[in-house]
């Protein structure tokens, strides 16, 4: 059923913007003027998410992760009791405050009206629903229980979207700590060294090359403020249109699985999301070579990738999913060895499970510990340049005194 967006004025005088869900333009103006309200504007709301372009969950949709999991486990109670997927769907559709979620939901419920699949009418937005939710909800329909894929998927993305902020929250000091520290010297080469560089020019004495090399900079800062600027932008350009190409991308994963802090933090993030995600797909009964075709499009580094891949291969030739993974050196023995255990005793997904929470809580220490160690080393790498200034500023002084005496 479409969904239109409308303006009226009340009875009362006050105005109205509102959406309202109708079978055609018609009855939804017949629907709003019942209401007593007069109609000023009203126009058909069309998602613009629809493209065929696949990817994960996205946050540039204006539909955060939070929105799509509440909507989820809203979803998974209302099928629970037993009510129709229609029902469920226009009953979502009316409670959503999420104007965009509310339009895609809308346009699956007149999808599934019309006898489409659920996880068919979802898998025309793939810029809001991943791989996962599609083929999980798949799962859910063919096995009779969508309500328990249902919760599963909300748990699951509320997970991935915990791991995600966690690493973002320890890059975040850092960064705001390296912007300021940068904006601090930058104004203190720009403002304060030109005005002590013209008492030095006075002195008409040799300057330590300390000093000079801090007129230098600040010369060059002053003058050439714009090539700073445009060096940093290219620099950047050809940074991400270089790990843009396959060589390039190989390359740099290749630099952050060898990185003394990084490596850890990477691998224990890669095990973590393949984990999760394969027991959560294997749970919800999403077949394993689907499930390992889905985990190695999440993973983002290709190294892990090409091992995931190569045990899916694996897998397909009647063999265990460990060999690739110990092969690749990439998997702690720990999680290969618990692997094997699962599939031999055919408990897999538990110790995927397992093996997902244990590097949660791992990936949760590590990011706590690098931002503990990142505080003090910025603070020193602040006050060491601070120092190289002031040095730079003093150094002359006293030798004009000893000069002096």
């Amino acid at each position: 059923m479409p969904m239109y967006s409308y303006k009226g004025i009340s009875s009362s005088g006050k105005e109205i913007k509102a959406t309202i869900s109708s079978d055609n333009l018609a009855t939804a103006k017949q629907k709003i003027t019942s209401k007593g309200v007069m109609l000023v504007q009203i126009k058909e709301e069309k998602s613009d998410t629809s493209s065929k372009q696949k990817s994960n969950i996205s946050f540039g949709t204006g539909i955060s992760v939070l929105d799509l999991s509440l909507m989820t486990r809203q979803f998974a109670t209302l099928i629970k009791a037993n009510i129709q997927i229609v029902e469920a769907l226009a009953a979502l559709t009316d409670q959503m405050d999420n104007p965009k979620l509310k339009v895609i939901l809308a346009e699956v419920k007149q999808k599934v009206n019309e006898g489409t699949s659920l996880a068919k009418a979802l898998s025309a937005y793939p810029k809001v629903f991943s791989n996962v939710y599609i083929n999980m909800v798949e799962a859910g329909e063919s096995s009779g229980n969508l309500d328990i894929v249902m919760l599963r998927l909300a748990d699951f993305t509320e997970s991935q979207v915990k791991l995600t902020a966690k690493v973002k929250g320890a890059m975040l000091y850092p960064i705001i700590m390296f912007v300021v520290g940068a904006g601090l010297m930058s104004m203190v080469f720009i403002f304060v060294i030109p005005k002590i560089t013209k008492i030095f020019v006075s002195m008409k004495q040799e300057l330590p090359w300390v000093t000079k090399a801090c007129i230098f900079a600040s010369s060059f800062m002053i003058n050439y403020w714009w090539l700073v600027i445009i060096s940093t932008f290219l620099s950047y350009y050809l940074f991400k249109k270089y790990i843009g190409t396959k060589k390039g991308e190989s390359n740099w994963h290749y630099l952050l699985l060898k990185m003394p802090v990084v490596k850890n933090l990477a691998i224990m993030i890669s095990v973590s999301r393949f984990c999760s995600t394969l027991a959560t797909l294997l749970n919800s009964g999403v077949p394993i070579l689907v499930s390992m075709n889905i985990v190695s499009n999440l993973i983002t580094n290709v190294h892990v990738k090409k091992a995931v891949n190569e045990a899916r291969i694996n897998i397909a030739e009647g063999a265990s999913m460990t060999g690739p993974l110990v092969k690749s050196g990439l998997f702690p023995a720990l999680v290969t060895h618990m692997i094997t255990i699962g599939e031999r005793s055919g408990e897999l997904e538990d110790m995927l499970k397992i093996i997902a929470t244990n590097y949660e809580d791992q990936v949760d220490s590590k990011l706590s510990a690098l931002t503990s160690i990142l505080e003090p080393i910025m603070i020193v790498c602040m006050g060491i340049a601070v120092g190289i200034v002031v040095f730079a500023v003093i150094l002359p002084m006293l030798k004009m005194q000893s000069f002096a005496s």
